[in-house]
């Protein structure tokens, strides 16, 4: 009676002594794995962001109250759109918006750099700077809004401080728009401070190190050490605050209604105002302002894309 080998393992199973047909099972689960994965993503992206604005594209062709029966009128929303006063004054406002939040960039920056260090207390000191970006928008608007009235905020006793007459900001057109931005870059500037905190922790300290042994210092380090390992964040940092500032809507609902007399409007809130409020419901009108406000974002954020990508291929 001969004995077992217990001890004998299975021939081993390299891809070279596979099959042809294990072999190509391999490949194909490396090439549909990933997608497999990001179908669920893919899904609801398509259903939630790439057919409603189709959707939009197609209704703004269209004059509808939203409850009868839709007349196709081709591109006449869009030939009143550009001889309407308001869309022009939105389409301003959303400009400033946009070059006034840019600055919660390098602000965010600043405070990182500031917030970046190991010495006692800071932990505190972050949080305090963390703690706008958690509270709503909706919330800082309403603060904002006690902080401009000019009879008990605590602008108005600044003012009286300095002997002089309070001013209600957010009444007077000249001044309103900037009130909101200035509102609204409390909580950017926490938001860009976290992304780039996040890029801090995780620059390579070689690099900073052979850059000090060199002679690089202060402003030269900054520049040419630490700033470009920030890239990412700085990209990040800006989209979203494009964005931001292109779709402002909850700070000017809150503060103003797009008042005084639509002074401080933008084009998300014009678009509400159009189509869904007690004004409005022309339906057909408020997505060819939603389009005209997509295609602006498209360009930006584009632009930008185009800007990274070629960063990225020089490095």
């Amino acid at each position: 009676m001969t004995a077992i080998d217990v001890t004998s393992h299975p021939p081993d199973q390299t891809p070279d002594s596979q099959t042809p047909v294990a072999r190509t099972g391999r490949r194909l689960a490396f090439r549909y794995t990933p997608w497999l994965f990001m179908a669920p993503a893919i899904i609801f992206f398509v259903l939630y962001v790439v057919i409603p604005i189709g959707r939009s594209m197609v209704l703004s062709l269209y004059k509808w109250d939203g409850l009868g029966e839709k007349l196709f009128i081709g591109f006449d929303n869009y030939r009143a759109l550009f001889h309407d006063p308001q869309f022009y004054t939105a389409l301003v406002n959303n400009f400033w918006w946009l070059v006034f939040f840019l600055l919660s960039v390098p602000m965010g920056l600043a405070i990182a750099l500031f917030l970046n260090q190991t010495v006692f207390g800071i932990r505190l000191i972050k949080s305090l700077f963390f703690f706008p970006f958690v509270i709503s928008q909706v919330v800082v608007g309403m603060v904002f809004s006690w902080f401009y009235e000019p009879n008990f905020g605590l602008l108005g006793h600044i003012y009286r401080w300095f002997g002089a007459e309070p001013i209600a900001l957010l009444a007077d057109d000249r001044f309103v728009t900037f009130g909101i931005i200035f509102a609204g870059l409390w909580p950017q500037t926490a938001y860009t401070m976290i992304l780039y905190l996040t890029g801090l922790n995780s620059l390579r300290p070689e690099l900073i190190e052979a850059a000090r042994i060199d002679g690089a210092k202060r402003f030269k380090l900054f520049w040419h050490v630490i700033l470009p390992q920030l890239r990412p964040a700085s990209f990040i940092a800006v989209v979203v605050t494009v964005i931001g500032a292109l779709r402002s809507f909850d700070m000017v609902s809150v503060m103003t209604k797009g008042g005084p007399y639509g002074s401080s409007t933008v084009l998300a809130y014009y678009m509400y105002e159009t189509a869904l409020s007690e004004y409005g419901y022309r339906m057909g009108y408020g997505a060819a302002i939603a389009v005209i406000l997509f295609l602006i974002m498209m360009v930006y954020i584009s632009y930008f894309v185009y800007r990274m990508t070629k960063n990225e291929r020089g490095m």
